[in-house]
């Protein structure tokens, strides 16, 4: 029982120490005149990351490769179908030419790339596929040059607009307060990473499902609550780019920075299921591209909003009847 209520309070550490490690990251940045653009391309992003990040560490060292793996793909299509198909309801996603051309683009080549690497059994015919630690480090280069865009286009926005004013550190103005909330983001992310991990391998073994199922449903879905709250609030307030990128720009950091690092640790196993999840979040992104040139341009409309939330519902009974 004890391991069941920690597995539901790991999940709300999770999300407040995302929170706090970015709200204090934020802070930091403004205390050393960095402007917003910069934090919001890097911090935020990694911070909206961050619960996928600490459990597939805690998973890869504890030798639960499913999870770890499980964890990424499901977040993956969770991100496009439900969120997107969320916040395309609250509000029609008009995306700028870059974010169709560029990022969505570059979302599907994270996708593409990972079946390559992954696609042993597939591609050379070997008896398994597995994600080794050379795997790992070619996702990271991956992951280096998607990082080498985003600020050398930070850079030119800032040339371009003049913004050469420094984010100010808001209510965050003592440096004790932004150490505290840094390292207590930090304590959170740990702490609940590790129990939703030691949660998810106790809650298969006791239903006697594989770890991959708990972990592309229940332990996914958790892990993408601040990318839902995020993309969510975005399409609320008119902001159709953020909504978009959170989740286009999450999805490339999970597969190329948060497998990269995993598999650099340790060499990471697919199994059956795994391969399908591939398949199913690499058509995902593909959709997404689609939708761009479907009814108005570059927009995806509440109507394909709802058809993303039924693809996931669709996705989730599948899943669930593999129980």
């Amino acid at each position: 029982m004890l391991t069941y209520i920690l597995f539901v309070v790991g999940f709300a550490l999770l999300i407040k120490g995302a929170d706090l490690l970015v709200k204090g990251a934020s802070a930091l940045g403004g205390r050393l005149g960095v402007s917003e653009l910069i934090i919001g391309l890097t911090v935020v992003a990694f911070g909206t990351s961050a619960p996928e990040l600490v459990v597939n560490i805690f998973a890869t060292t504890g030798d639960v490769a499913q999870i770890a793996i499980g964890n990424v793909l499901g977040s993956n299509i969770f991100n496009i179908f439900l969120i997107l198909g969320i916040s395309a309801i609250i509000l029609p996603l008009t995306v700028h030419q870059d974010t169709v051309w560029v990022q969505i683009p570059f979302c599907l080549l994270a996708m593409l790339a990972l079946g390559a690497l992954a696609g042993d059994s597939f591609i050379d015919t070997a008896g398994s596929s597995t994600l080794t630690r050379s795997d790992g480090i070619t996702l990271l280069l991956f992951f280096t040059i998607f990082m080498y865009y985003l600020l050398d286009k930070a850079k030119k926005q800032i040339s371009a607009h003049h913004m050469n004013d420094t984010v100010t550190a808001g209510e965050y103005d003592s440096w004790i307060k932004i150490t505290v909330t840094i390292i207590t983001g930090l304590l959170g992310l740990y702490f609940g990473g590790q129990w939703i991990v030691n949660g998810a391998v106790e809650l298969a073994e006791i239903l006697n499902v594989s770890q991959s199922i708990i972990a592309v449903t229940i332990v996914a879905a958790g892990t993408s609550l601040p990318e839902l709250v995020t993309s969510a609030m975005a399409a609320r307030r008119n902001n159709a780019d953020l909504a978009v990128g959170n989740i286009v720009g999450s999805n490339i950091f999970n597969v190329f920075f948060i497998l990269g690092i995993s598999s650099a640790i340790r060499p990471l196993a697919f199994s059956t299921g795994d391969g399908i999840n591939l398949l199913i979040a690499t058509v995902a992104s593909l959709i997404l591209f689609l939708v761009m040139f479907t009814g108005k341009r570059h927009r995806l409309d509440r109507w394909e909003g709802i058809a993303f939330i039924g693809i996931y519902a669709g996705f989730t009974a599948y899943t669930l009847m593999q129980v």
